[in-house]
């Protein structure tokens, strides 16, 4: 793994501008190409087309495929839509192609598939740009290779070493028929042990894991790590293969989901990233900032009417934080288990209350516990009866609450098809922080 200093790339940088293609070749000849996209992200996108450009064309494709999708966007618009065509796309997988003009818009779409002089693959990808981006169809590539159930040893192998020339990497062989139904996957290991005389669907491997095109993509990655896998074939409602999925496809998605749900979680309403310009991240980190404000305004309002408690308990004060932000806490903790046994398919949404009463279980340990330190405490520093029933109740009640609202509300918004993920960030804090406040001061109004 390569590391770029400071002073490497200032050093760079003052070769680009001096038009150094001889020596600026030389320093990236020997470099991956996710290393040469690591680098390419300091320069501007005038640079990185010098660097671009002297890139021989496979190369070029594997390094554009490295960059972040800002990145690629802002080449694709300074570079002339043939050298776009040729340089990159023509020389990309399907699904890394289709997963670059799917973020174009309609009239640039047109411009690049009429430049790609590979008149077949041009028709893959807009076949695949027909598919939803979040379903198997939308995730697979058509690389891969195919071979017939009645072909002999030798015509096999001789196949195989066809369609091989075309492609960077080799997962599995698929079988198919005359139909092009997959019938199953050809191992490798049978074409150095069995006889040349035996056809391939004698020795193949009958009925493999497959998804249809329709399949979505968060059921695609539960199969692929459930049973595994490096690559998952795709095939139509009727069996016949469309094309495959590899692991590395299935890495890049899971990476975008949990960047997703960890800025859900933070209380982002949408995807940002540090470069994004000050009124995309105003306009994503906003609307739950006022939802929290509200939420503290509702607060204060609570506390505002029991202020003749106070008076007579001042020391009751300062566990106001201590009951909001341990029902906070607690709620975080509940709806993020919830929301990763979902996630992984690990939580049956059909077990609910299976759910609900094994959390409470857990709580019911925790509160007591908590509770009862901190009864504990107040009996021998405070010595006040009320405050020492009202905080441990309050605290008891809050843990109990906490723990199954925030187990009911990922699963309520699953159910409804709504991204569970947000539950565990503001939204179970901000609920949790009201309802805490009402318990404890309602508990404190009983006991004085």
């Amino acid at each position: 793994m390569v590391h770029f200093n400071k002073e490497y790339i200032e050093q760079f940088r003052e070769i680009i501008m001096q038009k150094d293609e001889k020596l600026a070749e030389t320093m990236i000849s020997d470099l991956h190409p996710a290393d040469i996209a690591e680098l390419i992200v300091n320069f501007s996108p005038e640079e990185s087309k010098f660097l671009f450009l002297l890139l021989d064309e496979e190369k070029a494709a594997d390094v554009f495929s490295e960059l972040d999708e800002d990145v690629q966007k802002e080449l694709v618009d300074l570079l002339p839509v043939a050298v776009v065509a040729k340089r990159f796309i023509d020389n990309m997988d399907t699904d890394d192609a289709v997963d670059i003009i799917r973020e174009l818009d309609e009239k640039k779409q047109e411009e690049i598939l009429s430049h790609i002089e590979d008149v077949e693959q041009a028709g893959d990808i807009v076949d695949l740009l027909k598919y939803d981006e979040d379903t198997a169809g939308g995730l697979m590539g058509t690389e891969m290779v195919v071979v017939n159930e009645e072909w002999s040893m030798p015509k096999c192998l001789e196949e195989m070493r066809y369609q091989a020339e075309e492609m960077d990497e080799i997962y599995y062989v698929y079988v198919v028929d005359n139909e092009n139904r997959l019938k199953g996957v050809f191992p490798l290991k049978k074409m150095i042990t069995s006889p040349s005389i035996s056809k391939v669907k004698h020795v193949m491997k009958k009925d493999p894991i497959t998804v249809k095109v329709d399949t979505p993509v968060d059921d695609v990655i539960t199969i692929i790590e459930k049973y595994n896998l490096v690559a998952l074939p795709v095939v139509d409602s009727i069996g016949r293969l469309e094309g495959r999925i590899t692991i590395d496809d299935v890495m890049d998605r899971v990476r975008e989901q949990a960047e997703r749900d960890y800025q859900l979680a933070s209380g982002i309403s949408q995807d940002v990233e540090t470069k994004d310009k000050v009124l995309v991240q105003t306009y994503a980190r906003l609307p739950w900032l006022l939802i929290g404000m509200i939420g503290g305004i509702t607060n204060s309002a609570i506390l505002g009417k029991f202020d003749n408690i106070f008076v007579q308990h001042p020391e009751m004060a300062f566990f106001i934080q201590l009951i909001g932000g341990t029902g906070g806490n607690v709620g975080i903790q509940s709806s993020a288990i919830v929301v990763q046994g979902l996630a992984n398919k690990t939580l049956n949404i059909k077990n609910v209350w299976g759910q609900v009463l094994k959390e409470s279980i857990v709580s019911l340990i925790n509160a007591s516990i908590i509770s009862l330190v901190v009864f504990l405490y107040n009996y021998l520093m405070i010595g006040s009866s009320v405050v020492t029933a009202s905080v441990s109740l309050s605290l008891f009640s809050v843990v109990m609450f906490a723990s199954t609202f925030g187990t009911i509300v990922p699963l309520t918004l699953e159910k409804l098809k709504i991204d569970p993920a947000i539950a565990t960030g503001p939204f179970i804090t901000i609920s949790n922080d009201i309802i805490g406040m009402l318990i404890y001061m309602g508990i404190m109004y009983g006991l004085t």
